[in-house]
């Protein structure tokens, strides 16, 4: 083989992986960036002292405002770990908003 027809073959071997690489690519499935972990809220069962407390988490850091069926209800300040604990307060269905988001308290049964 001479030169020219040598350089001609080895050109299309080189060539030929690097056509097919874009769409071998794109065959491949792309999985989804990860989610970002929803907000959740929930309420412990009655204590002792006929109070519960309300936990959090998943949370952006900063404060968020609680709001309680009875009426309860204040700011809370949510931790750097996106989390938050209130205690003793009344037996009540819980919700969190923060931003334009409401957080429904999971665990309140009465």
């Amino acid at each position: 083989m001479n030169r020219h027809t040598r350089l001609l073959a080895l050109s299309a071997l080189v060539a030929a992986p690097l056509v097919a690489a874009p769409t071998a690519l794109a065959a491949v499935p792309q999985s989804p960036p990860a989610a970002v972990p929803a907000a959740t809220c929930s309420v412990s069962g009655v204590l002792e002292n006929e109070k519960v407390h309300l936990s959090g988490g998943g949370f952006t850091p900063g404060t968020a405002h609680v709001f309680g069926a009875d009426g309860f209800g204040g700011t809370v300040e949510i931790g750097e770990n996106g989390g938050f604990q209130i205690m003793n307060v009344p037996p009540a269905q819980y919700s969190v908003r923060q931003g334009g988001e409401l957080t429904q308290c999971s665990g309140f049964s009465g």
